[in-house]
């Protein structure tokens, strides 16, 4: 039978690519992606070659999921593979995925790099809950709208951002509660990696530099917080 491999790919550092995910590259007979260049980049990396890759993006996944099925109808084993981090996570994939789930074949997830995991195990996020967001609307009001509704939650929770808006989302942050801490996470894994902790207004004073990619974790309210570790410690 053949199958669908999800592939997970280094956010940054091409050293976090797992001993599993490599293993499964060089095995398998089509490598599908959300943009051929990058994975030909990273699978030159990896010295692996000879790979047939085929694009599948979030503009042609529907089309593609089709095109991936009638390969594996062939007895073809295939791998996905996102530009970085995990597919379907605020990436292209979940259609392939329910796409060859209702075709009949197995889908078998190969874990690794995660944006928003790497920045909760370095934010001290202590609670058993957080909101995983994703990239925010481009829309100002609709943003607004639902980081008000976050954090009214009085949980943490977590968003992706462009170097393009992180700067409007701090702001916006700070607008409605500059008393929430957060922490915000620049070009997580590379060279350049850079946290910074602090409210909405002190993180904006500290951002120097605006590129390259962004998420952010904000914490629950600190009383919040202290509970939750001393029920920790219980």
């Amino acid at each position: 039978m053949s199958t669908l491999y999800i592939v997970a790919t280094p956010i940054g550092n091409l050293d976090d690519m797992t001993f599993r995910a490599v293993k499964t590259l060089k095995e398998v007979d089509v490598i599908a992606c959300e943009d051929t260049r990058h994975t030909q980049n990273l699978l030159t990396h990896l010295e692996i070659t000879g790979k047939r890759l085929i694009a599948c993006h979030a503009h042609n996944e529907a089309a593609s999921s089709q095109g991936i099925i009638n390969l594996m109808e062939q007895g073809l084993s295939v791998a996905y593979c996102s530009d970085a981090g995990t597919p379907g996570v605020s990436d292209p994939g979940s259609r392939l995925v329910r796409a060859v789930r209702e075709a009949g074949f197995t889908v078998v997830p190969i874990p690794g790099a995660s944006a928003s995991v790497t920045l909760i195990s370095a934010s001290g996020l202590s609670g058993k809950t957080f909101t995983f967001e994703g990239f925010l609307s481009p829309k100002s009001g609709r943003r607004k709208t639902r980081l008000k509704e976050l954090l009214d939650r009085n949980e943490a929770f977590i968003v992706y951002e462009s170097p393009f808006r992180i700067i409007k989302t701090l702001e916006e942050l700070k607008a409605i509660d500059d008393t929430r801490k957060l922490v915000l996470g620049r070009e997580m894994t590379k060279a350049f990696e850079q946290f910074i902790y602090g409210t909405p207004s002190e993180v904006i004073s500290q951002l120097k530099v605006v590129k390259g990619e962004f998420a952010m974790c904000v914490l629950p309210p600190e009383k919040q917080r202290d509970d939750e570790d001393a029920e920790e410690e219980a």
